[in-house]
């Protein structure tokens, strides 16, 4: 493989617009993003990197489950976040049978509907 072969496949729609964008900044900024470019580095895998690194540094520095250092306060919050977990579940399942009624509502007025609907018809068939 070639140098002009495999610099080629660098030449990505962002890497153009980083070399148009530096040169029109300050051209040795342009120059530089060639300079980049050609010897090797790929600007899709630098953004993908900064990407990458401004998530992790984004993100919460210890995970919610440590403890605190106090048995007796991680024993509490133990014992709380179980019962709300439970009291979620219950009303999940009381917001579950609502919808169930109010479905079965609206389907058994649509379907009085619907029979006084052609009970009608058929009266105004038979007239």
């Amino acid at each position: 493989m070639t140098t002009l072969t495999r610099n080629k496949g660098r030449w990505t729609p962002l890497a153009v617009a980083a070399a148009v964008l530096g040169f029109v900044t300050w051209w040795p900024i342009g120059l530089a993003v060639i300079a980049y470019i050609m010897w090797g580095g790929s600007i899709d895998d630098l953004a993908r990197d900064g990407i990458e690194q401004a998530k992790a540094a984004f993100k919460p520095a210890r995970p919610a489950s440590s403890t605190t250092g106090s048995a007796a306060f991680d024993e509490y919050r133990a014992e709380t976040l179980r019962r709300l977990e439970e009291e979620q579940a219950e009303f999940d399942g009381f917001v579950s049978k609502l919808r169930e009624a109010r479905d079965r509502e609206e389907f058994e007025r649509f379907m009085a509907d619907r029979k006084t609907a052609i009970d009608v018809e058929n009266t105004s068939l038979k007239s």
